[in-house]
């Protein structure tokens, strides 16, 4: 059998170092791809908004999950349903883009699930989140565009 060696971190952590395209799908080696987000980042809550908003409006969902994943990995362990439902709705959103239909609205239906009732922290618009996110997970199987779906994260 052959064993290819896997790609591995500094750390000598798992990691492939395949490009990646703007919904973090693998492409082949020596492709141009997306560059990756830097990962353990620590970031304000403000810093972690814009750049994920930014992120999301670019079409770039997966990578806006990233930094929701940093955002609860380095936060306070009160934040973690928050930064983790946004992460979510994010991922939900990379799946329904890529032609996933059922895991996007499972994905989409867990992130709101999880942001619910939340009191607006940092001005994020958790309301128009969930209602954004449960319209999306109904017609998921109808996106085939990241950029023009991506949610706004603020109150206006």
């Amino acid at each position: 059998m052959d064993r290819t060696p896997r790609d591995r971190d500094d750390e000598g952590r798992a990691r492939s170092g395949r490009p990646r395209d703007g919904l973090g799908r693998p492409l082949p080696y020596g492709a141009e791809g997306v560059p990756r987000q830097p990962e353990g980042v620590v970031r304000t809550p403000a810093e972690t908004v814009r750049e994920a908003q930014a992120l999301l409006d670019a079409g770039m969902p997966f990578h806006a999950h990233e930094v929701f994943e940093d955002a609860w990995k380095s936060g306070p362990a009160a934040e973690r349903d928050l930064w983790q439902g946004l992460a979510q709705l994010a991922v939900g959103l990379t799946h329904a883009a890529r032609g996933n239909a059922q895991g996007g609205a499972r994905l989409l239906l867990r992130g709101a699930a999880r942001i619910s009732g939340q009191d607006d922290p940092y001005g994020i618009d958790v309301g128009g989140l969930v209602r954004w996110a449960r319209a999306l997970a109904e017609r998921a199987d109808e996106v085939t565009d990241a950029a023009a779906e991506a949610p706004r994260l603020l109150l206006p």
